[in-house]
């Protein structure tokens, strides 16, 4: 299965993610904001899928989306947010995939298993 990192500021969004995720085989590493992934990717790039929540202190999931794809342009990112607005904002445009967060992680889950294939 993949290898995948989660990058959330809400813990209980990346707790209930690396339980999905891990439940079907992947393996999981979190971080709870953009430094502390870049810190990941800088000592570790064997992901093969980011998934980043766009709405983060600091430096927010666009602005991390933008950075990994200058330093790592091969990665597959995803952007997750509550809020669709944000699909129309040309700078999600550096992501793979868009996915609106909800506790149905059906759309999330089949978005994985489609960059897998890619």
């Amino acid at each position: 299965m993949a290898r995948i990192l989660i990058v959330d500021d809400e813990d209980n969004i990346r707790l209930l993610l690396k339980e999905e995720l891990e439940d079907i085989g992947h393996e999981v590493v979190e971080a709870n904001c953009a430094k502390k992934a870049l810190e990941i990717l800088s000592k570790d790039q064997n992901f093969d899928i980011i998934s980043l929540d766009i709405e983060m202190p600091e430096m927010n999931g666009l602005e991390l989306a933008a950075e990994i794809r200058k330093k790592y342009p091969n990665k597959k990112i995803i952007l997750m947010t509550a809020y669709s607005h944000y699909k129309s904002d040309m700078a999600s445009w550096a992501a793979d995939a868009y996915v609106v967060k909800s506790l149905d992680l059906t759309e999330f889950k089949d978005t994985i298993n489609r960059l897998l294939q890619i």
